[in-house]
């Protein structure tokens, strides 16, 4: 396939480049110490044995198996750039499937992009690794639909995950559910998401932060911090271990965004989460044992609440033996309303995150508003409000009677308005 730069939205898939490298790979186990240098990747104490960590994490979770072919989502940063290595190891060991890596080129850091690009392509020759790799103007896509600039690359950055991962799987001969998206979020990730919705807020289950997987997505290195990765990649070097090296001879590409203080995440990196480690310096152990007991509740009432939304809602066009219509909404019983609150308030997460995608963010006055159709909710007097009209998310209606509240896509709500 051949690499067309073109930033119309109208052209995605954006023809990605699939390069097989041709050169060998890496062997030979390779256990974590403490490791120090100029560049100070090392924290000068004991570092975690990372292969070690990212095979139980695998193992414990659930998240791939030998026959699940697994793309490697690979920026060139430090995190990205030891998950390639690790899966490298991972495959040849027969832990998980053949590998591919997926490089995006956001066209956002002129010159520093395209040797961030570079650097990738020449990691992928190295660890023999096929590379999926595509230019997008996020910039002027953003621009164009008025979006947020962050917002925009990860989902485009996700639709090409998910046509490179198709394509892995077909090159695999396995189903499309066998494959995997590996992200290399570690435990400092998960960290700053639980700072940063402990500063603006959160809902249900916003605590556990991030979980290991999401669908195909899976995050291997989620009890692993960035400073055991970088550890990891220069004692890698030390050893004498094929490494990639950018012009300057680093082992990895530094993004000089993330140093920027102005954006939330960074700050919350370099500002918050420094000072906290000050008074635990066992913060991303502590807090990531923390979460895991939130995600285990979280979960439980999950499927509690999903259990509900299969009791009470009737879906637009659901026929036996065919998925529903879920974009088409449906009709949630009066019963609904007297159910405990709580899960009332996931189950129509649940419901609305189906009717729109599962990417898509659900919002708080969104949830408040299915839930206001009710006099009285979470209570056993609860029943629908006659003539409650709202609308949510933009384009999405909702309507009750006393045969229910009704969630549709609002062109469909004003066609059944006027017959």
């Amino acid at each position: 396939m051949t690499e067309e730069e073109n930033s119309a939205k109208s052209t995605r898939p954006f023809g990605l480049r699939e390069e097989v490298a041709t050169q060998g790979g890496e062997a030979g186990s390779e256990g974590a110490m403490a490791y120090s240098d100029s560049r100070g990747s090392g924290s000068g104490q004991h570092a975690k044995d990372v292969m070690a960590a990212a095979r139980e994490t695998i193992a414990r979770r659930g998240l791939a198996n030998a026959d699940s072919p697994v793309l490697l989502m690979v920026s060139g940063g430090s995190d990205s750039t030891a998950l390639a290595y690790i899966a490298r190891q991972l495959a040849d060991e027969g832990v998980i499937g053949p590998v591919a890596m997926l490089h995006v080129n956001h066209c956002l850091r002129p010159g520093a992009a395209d040797q961030d690009e570079a650097f990738v392509t020449q990691l992928a020759e190295l660890l023999a690794i096929p590379l999926f790799s595509c230019k997008i103007d996020i910039a002027g896509e953003a621009q164009r639909e008025g979006g947020n600039v962050e917002a925009v690359a990860r989902r485009e950055r996700y639709l090409a995950a998910n046509e490179a991962l198709a394509s892995l799987c077909r090159h695999a001969a396995a189903p499309l559910s066998a494959g995997r998206i590996f992200t290399a979020h570690t435990a400092d990730d998960r960290v700053e998401n639980f700072y940063m919705r402990s500063m603006v807020g959160t809902g249900p289950g916003g605590f556990r932060a991030m979980k290991y997987a999401n669908g195909p997505v899976t995050r291997p290195l989620l009890d692993v911090g960035r400073e055991d990765l970088r550890a990891y990649l220069c004692k890698r070097e030390c050893d004498g271990l094929p490494c990639a090296c950018d012009a300057e001879g680093n082992l990895w590409r530094e993004d000089a965004t993330n140093a920027h203080t102005d954006r939330f995440r960074a700050y919350v990196r370099h500002e918050v989460i420094p000072r906290i480690k000050q008074r635990s310096p066992q913060l991303l152990d502590v807090l990531g044992r923390t979460m895991n007991l939130i995600a285990d509740e979280d979960d439980m009432l999950e499927n509690m609440a999903f259990d509900l939304v299969k009791c009470h809602m009737t879906w637009t066009e659901a026929l036996p033996e065919r998925p529903p219509a879920y974009e088409e909404g449906g009709v949630l019983a009066p019963a609904f309303g007297s159910q405990p609150a709580p899960l009332q308030r996931r189950a129509v997460v649940q419901v609305l995150q189906a009717m729109l995608s599962p990417d898509a963010r659900v919002e708080t006055a969104s949830v408040d508003a299915v839930l206001a159709a009710w006099d009285r909710p979470g209570t056993r007097e609860a029943k629908p409000r006659g003539g409650y009209v709202a609308n949510i998310q933009g384009n999405l209606a909702i309507s009750a009677n006393k045969h229910g509240v009704r969630l549709e896509p609002m062109a469909v709500f004003r066609a059944r308005r006027k017959k």
